[in-house]
Order: C-alpha cells, then sequence, then structure tokens
C-alpha cells in the first residue's frame, strides 16, 4: 500500500481532489437517479389516477356500442383494459405506494372500491388472445413492473368490473457518455485549478529545500525568496537569517584564524635571525624547529583566506580557467566547451590550483579532464604517483593532515591545500573527492552545479 501512494505532496494533493471529486459525483448520480425514480412514480399514479377517472365517467355515459372504441383507444397508449364481469385482483396490495394508488383514484370516483396491485407478472388469463371485451396489447407474462387496477362500473346498466393492467413509466436512462464527459470535465476543470494553486505554494518549499541542501554541503551564500504565504515566507526569513549568522560567524572565526596566523610570523621571523646568531648543532635544531612553525603559520594563513573569500560570484567557463592552469602548470587539458558553473573565480582557481600541485608534487604529472554528469561539472586531476592508502583517503581532506608525516617544506606544506581545496568546493554547492587509479595513482574529482 504504501508503494502504490505517492510521495510528492502535488500528487497527494491531486489523488485527494480526483478522489473527492469521483465520489462526489457518484453521490450526486445516485441521488439523482432516485430522485428522478420517485419523480417519474409520482408522476405516473397522478396520470392514472385522473385518466382512468376520466375512463370510467366516459365508459359510464357513452351508449354501449361506443364503449369498445373508447376502450380500443385506451389499450393503443400502452395499456390492456377489459370489461370482466369479475376482477382480476382479490385485493389492494399492502404497501403504501398501493394503498396511496388505491385512495387518490377512488377519491377521484366519489369513494368507489378501487382495488390496486402493483406486480411483475401478468393476472393469470389477463390479456388471452381473442378474449371477449379485451382491447390493446397484452403484457408479457414476466417482466418489468406494472400496475393492476380493478374497479367497478355500470355499462348499460348492467354491473361489471373494469380491469387495466399498465407498465409503470420508466425512468429515462442517463447518458454514461454524458455522464463520463462531465466528470471529466469536472475532474480537468478543477485538478487544473488545483495544481496550478498548489505549484504556486509548493514552488517555495521546492526553493527553500534546494537551499537547505546547499547549506548542508557548506554554501553560506544559498538563500531564498521570502515570498508565497505568510508561513512559508516566515521559514524563508528564519532560513536566510539562519545563514547569515553562520556566515558572520564562520568569517568571524575565519578572521580570527588569519590574524594569529599573521602575528605568528613576526615572532617566528625573530627566533629565527636570533637561531641563525648561534654556532653549532643546537642553532641547527632551533631553526628547524623555527621553519616547521613558519610552514604551519603559512599554512593557516592560506587557509583563512580561501575560507574567508569575499569575491563576488559569477558565470565562470571552466575551459578557460584550466586552460591557463594547465598553461602555467604543464599539465595536460583536453578542452570542453559549454561548461559553466557560478562561482568565484579567484577562489575556483585556488581550488583547481591546489589539486594540480598535489598532482605535480606526488604523482610526477597531472592530467585535467572535464565533463557533465547529472547536472553537475565534473572536472578530474589525475596522477602517477603512488597513491594514497585506502584507510587514508576520506582523512586525507581533512586540515593538517598529510601524505607524510614530517613538516619539510620542500615535500609539502601544513596539509591545508586539500582541506581549502574542499572547502572551495563545499562553498560552491559542490564536493571534492579523492580515489586511487587502476595501475597506480591518485584521482580527484570536482564537482560543481552546472550554471
Amino acid at each position: 500500500m504504501k508503494r502504490l501512494w505517492p510521495r510528492k505532496l502535488r500528487a497527494q494533493f491531486a489523488l485527494l481532489l480526483a478522489s473527492a471529486l469521483i465520489l462526489a459525483n457518484v453521490m450526486a448520480f445516485v441521488l439523482l437517479v432516485a430522485d428522478r425514480v420517485r419523480f417519474s412514480r409520482e408522476a405516473f399514479d397522478d396520470v392514472v389516477a385522473s385518466e382512468l377517472a376520466a375512463l370510467v365517467n366516459v365508459i359510464e355515459t357513452v351508449p354501449e356500442h361506443r364503449v369498445r372504441s373508447v376502450l380500443r383507444r385506451v389499450g393503443n397508449r400502452g395499456a390492456r383494459v377489459e370489461i370482466l364481469p369479475e376482477p382480476v385482483i382479490d385485493a389492494t396490495g399492502a404497501s403504501e405506494r398501493e394503498r396511496a394508488i388505491a385512495s387518490e383514484i377512488s377519491a377521484s370516483l366519489d369513494g368507489r372500491e378501487v382495488r390496486v396491485s402493483l406486480t411483475r407478472s401478468a393476472p393469470p388469463g389477463f390479456g388471452r388472445p381473442g378474449r371477449e371485451g379485451g382491447h390493446g396489447h397484452s403484457p408479457p407474462p414476466h417482466g418489468p413492473p406494472r400496475v393492476v387496477i380493478a374497479l367497478p362500473v355500470t355499462v348499460s346498466g348492467e354491473s361489471a368490473w373494469l380491469n387495466v393492467v399498465a407498465l409503470q413509466g420508466r425512468v429515462g436512462p442517463i447518458g454514461f457518455h454524458a455522464l463520463f464527459m462531465g466528470l471529466v470535465l469536472s475532474l480537468a476543470a478543477v485538478l487544473g485549478g488545483g495544481l496550478w494553486f498548489l505549484r504556486r505554494m509548493t514552488r517555495p518549499l521546492g526553493m527553500l529545500q534546494s537551499a537547505a541542501e546547499a547549506a548542508g554541503r557548506g554554501d553560506r551564500a544559498a538563500r531564498v525568496p521570502e515570498d508565497g504565504a505568510a508561513e512559508i515566507a516566515g521559514v524563508a526569513r528564519a532560513f536566510n537569517d539562519m545563514q547569515a549568522r553562520i556566515a558572520r560567524f564562520d568569517a568571524e572565526r575565519m578572521r580570527t584564524l588569519a590574524a594569529v596566523a599573521h602575528d605568528l610570523r613576526t615572532p617566528l621571523t625573530s627566533l629565527r635571525i636570533r637561531a641563525e646568531l648561534l654556532d653549532g648543532d643546537e642553532a641547527a635544531s632551533i631553526i628547524a624547529t623555527v621553519e616547521e612553525m613558519t610552514v604551519m603559520a603559512e599554512g593557516l594563513l592560506a587557509y583563512a583566506r580561501g575560507e574567508a573569500e569575499f569575491e563576488a560570484a559569477e558565470r565562470v567557463e571552466l575551459s578557460p580557467l584550466l586552460s591557463r592552469l594547465a598553461e602555467d602548470s604543464g599539465a595536460a587539458f583536453a578542452p570542453i566547451d559549454g561548461v559553466a558553473v557560478i562561482g568565484r573565480p579567484v577562489a575556483l582557481a585556488r581550488l583547481f590550483t591546489n589539486l594540480v600541485d598535489n598532482a605535480l608534487r606526488y604523482g610526477g604529472g597531472a592530467e585535467i579532464g572535464v565533463d557533465v554528469s547529472e547536472g553537475m561539472a565534473r572536472v578530474s586531476i589525475l596522477d602517477r604517483g603512488p597513491g594514497i592508502p585506502e584507510e587514508r583517503l576520506q582523512s586525507m581532506l581533512d586540515p593538517f593532515v598529510r601524505g607524510d608525516d614530517s613538516r619539510n617544506a620542500e615535500t609539502g606544506g601544513a596539509g591545508l591545500g586539500l582541506s581549502i581545496a574542499k572547502s572551495i568546493a563545499v562553498g560552491h554547492g559542490g564536493s571534492v573527492s579523492l580515489s586511487n587509479r587502476e595501475g597506480g595513482g591518485l584521482r580527484a574529482e570536482v564537482r560543481l552545479p552546472l550554471a
């Protein structure tokens, strides 16, 4: 059952509207048929009572030789009429309708005895072909409902019984085609208007979902329009305010980190100068420690600058940007036109430069590739170096994690290059992933939303 139930709000709303509309139409159809049946029966009963009263008055007033022609005319109108010595039914039936018809006919004939029966079978022997005194079409032995009426009359001074069998008035069929077309048109009108309204109502929710996903990836610039229904606009304002506060907190944190890293360089420079004035192995040990601390301070400063980038975002074509980088670094690149993202050009250049520098430094060369998949631009940087152990692939994107354990500036920095690249990609709504290549080497893949 859960598999059949739609998950999207728009589909659930459409199903609700369609179900309610179909149910309402079915109920209206049932009530319409019931009302038509009731109205048809009431009209039929009134007509029978009035026409039968008129027939009795005519039979009892015209000469005997004209009675047959009168009965013939009545028979031609769809009823079977016979004047017999005895009634074809013994008494009025027990139903409320039978008693009502008998009472109405009796009232129109000044209280004369009237017997009425509602049945689906013709009275025994009634309407037998060639029977004297019978006029009209003989009803089939079994079939649709009919009214059997018997009442005493006087024909040329002699008492007899007027027996009438008439088919009950049928309700004209309600065309299925018309009903179906009415249902389709009403469904189209209501669903069209409802879905248009729902689309206007849920569009801000879709935008809020996209912005929340981008915020979850670290994009602090993601915002949503503060329009729509009051409740949705309130949620949008709260989300935008949350994003602004987080962005201010991150910016303040990075400014503090940059200030600390910058201020560390002055005492480190002073310590290095003083250590160089010393002689012997002790001086070399102090200088090595100062160099390590300098690498860490420079890495912290670069990391803070990369995170706290306030460059304006714009449309960036990836092929020209990567072509310049490949030309400057000597990496191989096969450009593909038409792949663009929305981002900060300087930050994106730093992102790809860090990855290419890593490939050149540890892999001995770099190959840059670009393609498009699932609405994302994918930039791959490949090398043929020793790769990275599988258990360390994920941690390599964390700050201060290096492929080797030293802090030697000749073999690497403070372990912040990949972390800076990841932060820039996440800030653009994308991601960075690392994987080992078959045959050796490392693959760094950057995924960014297409413009």
